[in-house]
């Protein structure tokens, strides 16, 4: 009897599992799924019943470099990083044999689909857009695993070199159009600023000898420098009606 009540006490003592709170233990009944253990102490009296501990942290998985061609025919290689966690653990236990290698799979047929259906600039100059299509696609097909995908980042996107010298090209021709825009607007602005001017002194009588006069007393402060006067016309015409009225 004694040796009954000692196996007996052994036995629910191997019975005891201990669940974190970061897991959930899938319960199996003589093969059939039964339910999901929640965090704490639990018995599983083996060997009828089995117990999977399914981890239901957030998982951050580095998607390996793919080589990717774009709308516009551009080969680039990429690469991504997914951040996803389970959140039915009987389903990513039951319904996927491994979660964790489907999930990258699918994240690099995603990756390479949807970057075949942008152009490179899109790529570049829209990369947050390429990302949430690619997240909202992965955690679409996750969902009957039960994943969630939380996040995927695209992480760099690599050219070929020649790609490179050639954007560079681009990027330098485009930086010398707009200066050479730039120079043509502040020239129209100077000459109609000047146009304003001429018009403005030849509507005043006397405005002109005035700006002679101011440009001379700017010169005159630089000692080093030779003036060669030129008398204005209206002066000369000023002295010829003097002349008249005597």
């Amino acid at each position: 009897m004694e040796i009954l009540i000692l196996i007996l006490f052994v036995y629910i003592l191997s019975t005891i599992r201990i669940i974190y709170e970061y897991q959930r233990g899938v319960i199996f009944l003589v093969g059939k799924y039964t339910h999901t253990h929640t965090p704490g102490i639990k018995l599983v009296f083996w060997p009828i019943q089995t117990m999977k501990k399914v981890d239901i942290r957030v998982k951050a998985v580095d998607v390996p470099d793919q080589e990717a061609i774009t709308k516009d025919n551009i080969s680039a290689r990429i690469n991504a990083v997914i951040y996803y966690k389970v959140k039915d653990a009987a389903k990513s236990f039951i319904e996927v044999e491994n979660f964790r290698y489907a999930v990258s799979q699918l994240a690099q047929t995603t990756m390479r689909n949807v970057v075949g259906e942008m152009d490179l600039d899109e790529l570049l100059s829209q990369r947050d857009q390429a990302s949430k299509k690619i997240k909202e696609i992965v955690d679409t097909l996750t969902d009957p695993w039960g994943i969630q995908v939380d996040n995927v980042e695209l992480k760099d996107i690599t050219l070929p070199e020649e790609m490179k010298r050639t954007m560079a090209k681009q990027a330098e021709a485009e930086r010398e159009r707009r200066a050479v825009v730039i120079k043509a607007l502040g020239e129209t602005e100077a000459a109609e600023n000047i146009a304003k001017a001429a018009a403005m002194l030849s509507a005043s009588p006397g405005a002109l000898h005035l700006r002679t006069l101011s440009t001379l007393n700017d010169l005159s402060s630089d000692q080093s420098n030779t003036v060669v006067f030129a008398l204005p016309l209206e002066v000369l015409r000023a002295f010829e009606r003097m002349g008249e009225h005597k």
